[in-house]
């Protein structure tokens, strides 16, 4: 179904693939126009340096006259981002505009990891250090960039292990496949060589054989010649 929400979220689509900005990936969800996923890379010379952030986007049928619900699934550590990933920053509020698209949100939201306002406090905590202990909110920051190379190298690991178990299983899975077919052909085997040893017997009884009357006529003829031998007029 297209509405001027759908229309209008293509349109930005074509714009960010065509001319995406710095550090930022966005895409529709294959099922949903209006969901939307996006990955911001934190800036180079900054703490956020190194660091990959997930983030969804909730789009209404109101858009562009109304704004995204953004939040970001990776969890950080910033002034202006509350636990559940919801972020503080005005022209996702009070200060939306129809013109801002996609590729203006998430530039927004990358310039404000670098650049927060600690006076509209969503983490009180990072605000207060950010403001009284620049060097500690830094070293906090390097602790979450740490933390998420760390769940994405073992995440990496165990796709891995994934890999080399399913190679396993398969390898297992053609040897039993192997093991079953051995026997079968055996099988196969011993009805052909039934088969050929009653073919030979068949052939055996159907040769020619000396009857019994036979040899009994070949002893009669013998008798009849000693007896012929003995008579009187062979004698004379």
């Amino acid at each position: 179904m297209s509405t001027p929400a759908r229309r209008r979220l293509l349109r930005d689509l074509k714009r960010i693939s065509s001319d995406p900005p710095t550090g930022i990936i966005a895409n529709p969800d294959a099922n949903d126009l209006l969901v939307w996923h996006a990955v911001i890379f934190g800036p180079e010379d900054t703490p956020w340096e190194g660091g990959t952030f997930k983030l969804r986007l909730q789009f209404l049928e109101e858009y562009p006259n109304r704004p995204p619900v953004v939040k970001f699934v990776t969890k950080l550590f910033h002034p202006n981002i509350y636990s559940d990933g919801a972020i503080c920053l005005d022209i996702l509020a009070n200060q939306w505009s129809p013109i801002y698209d996609v590729s203006a949100i998430l530039a927004s939201i990358q310039s404000l990891l670098t650049d927060p306002n600690p006076n509209s406090p969503a983490n009180v905590e990072a605000a207060k250090l950010y403001v009284e202990n620049r060097r500690e909110y830094d070293r906090k920051v390097a602790e979450v960039i740490e933390q998420l190379w760390k769940l994405e190298e073992a995440e990496k690991r165990e796709d891995g292990d994934s890999d080399e178990d399913d190679e396993e299983d398969d390898e297992e899975d053609a040897e039993a496949a192997e093991d079953e077919e051995e026997p079968k052909e055996d099988a196969d085997a011993a009805p052909r060589k039934k088969q050929k040893i009653s073919e030979t017997e068949a052939k055996h009884s159907n040769a020619p054989q000396q009857t019994q009357p036979a040899a009994e006529t070949a002893a009669s003829a013998a008798a009849a010649s000693a007896a012929a031998s003995s008579s009187p007029a062979a004698a004379q």
